[in-house]
């Protein structure tokens, strides 16, 4: 081991001593009172020692006053290096930082919330580039001839996120035409679902209503062949519905086909439990139940015995 390495790990006598100077500093820091009792001190290098007081602010529970002073070579007087707050072995800490993005669940957003929706979302699509050729004698191609559409799209682009519904798109020259078509198709969105968008969508539909889920395995039979399933519309209805059964668990939401609850509208009816038949007792009869066995039985002797006659015997 190093000379250096020994005077390094062996705390200065002057900076060892100069525990009032540290508690000056730490009070001129904080606030008098709030630091406490000196509790330990660590040699951070030759003629460098931290000292450290405890904090007695009620939110900081664990925290320590660090305080580092320092000392020139061959000079007599310690001077203040710095002094910071640090956290101890239990100190109480807030928890690691995450972004909203990753912080936000489903059932987080109330009324009045904004969910900002990134540029990039991999969700989200174009929902109108104008790359594509529009077909033959369409509406689109009679407005605007194909050399120049990308163009006219490319200048409509603010016009078609920040125009109203309902206010009149067409503009002098034909401008706007294309934008006044998708406002009345339905079709006035700057972007629409991806497919990476739409398979996570599904994924999670089916994870939440779908065939492997408990109801769907005791169910009668699935919700394709139930009278309350609402069917979608496009690529989606060939896998989902609605539930539209109130009494159903799946009421209002998005469920797979291969779905299915007690609730199902063709379910059998169930049946009703047996009733015993009433017991046979006949009050108004007698019935005959003889003493003595038929004589032709051959249990018995056709003589009869006059000893067991008189006794009551045969």
């Amino acid at each position: 081991m190093s000379a250096a390495t020994t005077r390094s790990r062996t705390p200065d006598r002057l900076c060892v001593e100069a525990v009032d100077l540290a508690r000056e500093a730490a009070e001129e820091a904080a606030a008098p009172g709030v630091v406490g009792e000196h509790v330990s001190l660590v040699s951070e290098g030759d003629r460098v020692v931290t000292h450290f007081f405890e904090c007695k602010e009620p939110g900081y529970r664990g925290w320590r006053w660090a305080v580092t002073v320092t000392r020139a070579s061959r000079a007599k007087n310690v001077t203040l290096d710095e002094t910071v707050l640090l956290p101890g072995a239990d100190a109480l800490l807030a928890p690691e930082w995450v972004p909203w993005s990753e912080r936000l669940r489903p059932g987080d957003m109330g009324p009045g919330d904004l969910l900002p929706t990134e540029a990039e979302d991999l969700r989200l699509e174009p929902g109108f580039t104008g790359e594509d050729v529009p077909p033959p004698n369409s509406v689109i191609a009679d407005a605007a001839p194909s050399h120049d559409l990308a163009e006219r799209v490319e200048a409509e682009d603010a016009e078609l996120t920040d125009r109203r519904p309902g206010t009149d798109a067409t503009i002098d020259n034909g401008r706007g035409a294309i934008a006044a078509l998708a406002e009345e198709l339905g079709m006035r969105r700057a972007r629409v679902l991806s497919r990476y968008g739409l398979h996570i969508a599904a994924d999670r539909w089916d994870e939440a209503f779908g065939a492997k889920t408990p109801m769907a395995q005791a169910a009668p039979a699935a919700c394709v062949t139930c009278g309350f399933l609402v069917p979608m519309a496009g690529s989606l209805r060939q896998a989902f519905g609605v539930c539209a059964n109130e009494f159903s668990p799946a009421d209002g939401h998005v469920v797979s086909l291969t779905y299915g609850c007690g609730g199902h509208s063709e379910a059998a009816v169930m049946p009703k439990p047996p009733t015993p038949a009433p017991h046979v007792f006949d009050s108004m009869g007698t019935d005959e139940f003889p003493l003595r066995p038929a004589r032709d039985s051959g249990s018995v002797s056709s003589e009869p015995d006059g000893a067991s006659e008189d006794l009551g015997h045969s």
